[in-house]
């Protein structure tokens, strides 16, 4: 029979159908990227503050005074540094998601053509060429069996394991073009595995028309539901702008008040005072370093964690990972390993073998024969290939170790449903029936039995051996029994008595051993885990109490049917006990996330099939499995390379770490910029001309807040902070705890200030203001090892941030040469030993009064 398409008739195709290939989903390049990232809560404040210091440049300018061209200058570098570094990292790990995509674009599938069997790449396919299918192949396009049958799992379109079997059209055969019909024995949809097989596909869909290709356009739409930190961001930027807006009304009005109504003094040149000190007070209320610490402490951890297989589409998916308060995931290949295993081999004695090198003497002939034999699949590169899923599994628990026999094969039975076992008659060293299927259809045929030394013995254990069964089923184990004939096939039959039994071999998707460790973390961190899968009630809650999901009574497992007929209320007043959600469909991860959203929970789901898209991209953070479909990765934030739950666990962390990190800096900024505010506010009303000079401010607020969010963008992630309670949406990003921080610690730096300015003699007015200009940049270093922990010991896990002692070390020798080297630009004259020492003493100070504050 010929198959496919000449050259000619491909372009023909092509020219009216189009080829196989997906339409991208439009990219922002890094200029759209930046443009978005001024949207930011904190950059808008930052943009505020420019255009007011602008404005005050450009009148200083028309009046012909000095222009203080530094403050709007820093600020709009810090902007631009800010925006550019959180730009630059989500592009870079953009870029990394485009090539594996071109890798998976790469694939080459076997179609006919001008009559021969070549390989063309999978966006080369146009409707009408004829594809040959084999074991292992992604189907590359929708289409039609026309010759042979195969096995497909299609369960990342439809989210149900069970193989589906087709078989090739019959003569006549009319198309009945219904959409989307999974269980049409001849139609076969791009995304789907074969499993078993050969067959020739004829293609009749390609591209965007497909049901792959219309899925993945349906999700190009944006999702406007804002980030955790985005919500939270917001209401730290409103508070800080009332903050600033409220102290540099309220010092113009003062210092206003002042010159009219008791000095009765109108100099223009006083009043443009008292409002530039207002504009000062505004900007130094405004932390202009923490959009550039989230920036590098993101951008940071996203190198970290591409190492730990974690590689980050979406900045934001980073923080709102740490933020989660339900995970929806998937079982196969997640929880489990994705591939079933043999778990055990019991024996007609009913001793049981972990290992297949535990099996000893002439019973380990009987089961090499049985598994070397008797089977559709081969070992390469020690990994079992062909056959089903069944049949790998067995071979590959011998690790390619066969007793080496000559065998040859005189025939076979295939597996049926009716039969429900496979058979194969071998001659040569031995002249044996070899029989493999369900225990149900095997054991009860079986007289005898083989002991370990390979002797044929009356068996009479079969009520024992169905026990044991029965208890591996419990445990989601599947058992397939080994026995032997020594009788022939004939016609395609066998003999059905006096079989001899050689044992049973339990298979399963085994949980993996880290996923255990991960969910228990998980679960600790207070995230509700529910596992979904495909699998029947009982398979399910055997995974979910091996992975450690259920503990309790209280635990719920609910069937798809079952939670269909629940309403979205009966739903969200057990959701919390919900564990399992067995037979899951897609449309039901959809719900769930829409129904704990409603909650105002921040939810995240993992999924790898095409039918997981929207449910990823609905969901706050969409975790795409690695080995999962090119849509899937689409749809998600973060991309986990390894399929591992374990993977997840370290996303969650760092994204604590992140939002710990943010916090860590928000006290040590704050309290900066409170305690500058104070002494700005209050220092003229006592008679003290302004402590800081404009200058002077700019490196509290830029070079330091830059140099900082280094130091602070470096802590490590600690796995105490998988101990913490999740974070409520609506949390407010400034505990109480760290107000109370941020209060004792400023109002001390303002004490400290009103006794150096007041109290404290100095030679000349020069090294006073030099002077407390280097307290307060000593104060704000000290405070940072305040800042840094919440625990008494300032130094606790220091070794795991090393650049945290180095970035404070340069601020201090920065510090230092500008006491000399200012000179008048800097306001700075020198000082003297003494001098040092009192500046240092009353800096230092600030770390006790931080100890003393977290004791109580």
């Amino acid at each position: 029979m010929k198959f496919g398409l000449t050259d000619s008739q491909a372009r023909e195709s092509k020219e009216k159908f189009g080829d196989n290939r997906l339409t991208e989903i439009e990219r922002e390049g890094f200029f759209d990227k930046l443009k978005e990232n001024f949207g930011d809560p904190m950059i808008k404040i930052l943009l505020v503050a420019l255009a007011i210091n602008v404005l005050l440049v450009i009148v200083e300018f028309k009046q012909g005074g000095e222009i203080a061209w530094y403050e709007p200058v820093g600020i709009a570098i810090a902007i631009l540094l800010a925006t550019f570094v959180s730009t630059f990292s989500e592009h870079r790990n953009e870029n990394s998601f485009q090539k594996l995509k071109e890798e998976a674009s790469r694939i080459k599938v076997k179609a006919y053509r001008d009559g021969s069997i070549i390989e063309i790449p999978i966006d080369d396919l146009v409707q009408g060429d004829a594809v040959l299918l084999q074991a292992g192949d992604k189907i590359p396009a929708d289409g039609i069996i026309i010759d042979g049958n195969i096995k497909v799992d299609q369960s990342v379109l439809n989210g149900e394991s069970k193989e589906a079997s087709k078989i090739a059209i019959p003569e006549g055969y009319q198309d009945d073009n219904a959409p989307m019909d999974f269980l049409h024995s001849h139609k076969v949809f791009r995304g789907a595995v074969v499993c078993n097989g050969n067959a020739v596909m004829q293609v009749t869909v390609v591209g965007d028309k497909s049901v792959y290709g219309q899925i993945a356009s349906e999700l190009q739409a944006e999702d406007d539901r804002e980030s955790p930190l985005k919500v939270k961001l917001s209401k730290l930027a409103k508070s800080i702008s009332k903050f600033g807006y409220i102290g540099g009304i309220s010092i113009a009005v003062v210092l206003l008040f002042k010159l009219f109504a008791i000095e009765n003094n109108f100099d223009p040149r006083l009043i443009s005072e008292a409002v530039m000190l207002a504009v000062v007070i505004i900007v130094m209320a405004v932390p202009e370093g923490l959009p550039l610490m989230i920036a590098i402490v993101s951008a940071l951890n996203m190198g970290k964690m591409l190492k730990d297989n974690v590689l980050v589409r979406k900045i934001a998916g980073i923080e709102t990972a740490g933020s989660l308060n339900f995970l929806f995931s998937d079982k196969t290949g997640t929880i489990t390993k994705g591939k079933l295993e043999v778990v055990t081999f019991i024996d007609a004695s009913l001793k049981e073998y972990k290992s297949y090198g535990e099996v000893q003497g002439g019973l380990k002939k009987y089961l090499s024969l049985s598994i070397h034999q008797n089977t559709d699949s081969v070992m390469s590169n020690k990994k079992a290939v062909g056959g089903n899923a069944t049949e790998r599994a067995v071979l590959a628990f011998s690790g390619g170790e066969g007793e080496a026999v000559n065998a040859n094969i005189i025939g076979k039975i295939p597996f049926n449903s009716t039969n429900k076992y496979s058979a194969t008659s071998i001659e040569g060293d031995y002249s044996l029936t070899l029989i493999k299927g369900a225990p149900e259809k095997i054991l009860t045929k079986c007289k005898y039995y083989y002991d370990s030394n390979g002797q044929k013995k009356e068996y009479k254990g079969h009520t024992e051996l169905n026990k044991n069964i029965d208890v591996l089923a419990e445990r989601a184990i599947r058992v397939v029994a080994l026995a032997v004939s020594e009788e022939k096939i004939k016609d395609e039959n066998l003999p059905e008595n006096d079989w001899i039994l050689v044992g049973v071999v339990g298979i399963r998707d085994e949980v993996r051993p880290e996923s255990v460790t991960a969910i228990k973390e998980v679960l600790e961190a207070g995230v509700n885990v529910i596992m979904i899968t495909g699998d029947r009630r009982e398979t399910a809650i055997a995974i979910a109490k091996d992975a450690g999901l259920m503990k309790s009574d209280n635990d719920v497992v609910i069937t798809s049917d079952e939670f269909a007929a629940l309403s979205d209320d009966e739903i969200k007043a057990k959701i919390k006990d919900i564990k399992v959600v067995a037979r899951a469909l897609p449309a039901d991860k959809s719900r769930l996330v829409r129904i704990t959203q409603d909650l105002n929970y921040v939810v995240g789901m993992t999924g790898d099939g095409v039918n997981d898209s929207p449910a990823l991209k609905k969901a706050d953070v969409g975790f795409a499995m690695g080995g999962g479909t090119e849509v899937a990765k689409e749809a998600g934030d973060i991309v986990i390379l390894d399929d591992n739950f374990n993977s997840i666990d370290k996303a969650i962390l760092y994204g604590r770490t992140i939002f710990n990190n943010i916090r860590k800096f928000i006290i040590f900024q704050l309290t900066i910029n409170v305690s500058a505010v104070l002494i700005t506010f209050v220092a003229p009303l006592l008679g003290q001309e302004n402590p800081l000079t404009i200058i002077q401010i700019l490196w509290v607020n830029l070079v330091m807040d830059t140099l900082a969010a280094l130091a602070f963008g470096g802590e490590a992630a600690l796995k105490r902070y998988m101990k913490e309670a999740p974070k409520r949406r609506d949390e407010a990003i400034v505990s109480k705890d760290m107000w109370k921080s941020i209060f004792v610690n400023s109002a001390w730096i303002f004490i400290l200030s009103l006794v150096f300015l007041f109290c404290i003699p100095f030679e000349d007015t020069d090294t006073k203001h030099t002077a407390y200009f280097t307290f307060f940049i000593m104060a704000a270093v000290f405070n940072a090892f305040n800042a840094r922990t919440d625990r008494i010991n300032i130094f606790d896990n220091i070794s795991g941030n090393k650049n945290f002692l180095r970035i404070l070390g340069l601020i201090t020798i920065i510090q230092v040469a500008l006491v000399y080297l200012g000179g008048e630009i800097f306001r700075c004259h020198g000082l003297s030993l003494e001098q040092w020492g009192i500046v240092l003493l009353l800096a230092l100070s600030i770390i006790p009064v931080g100890m003393i504050r977290k004791a109580l």
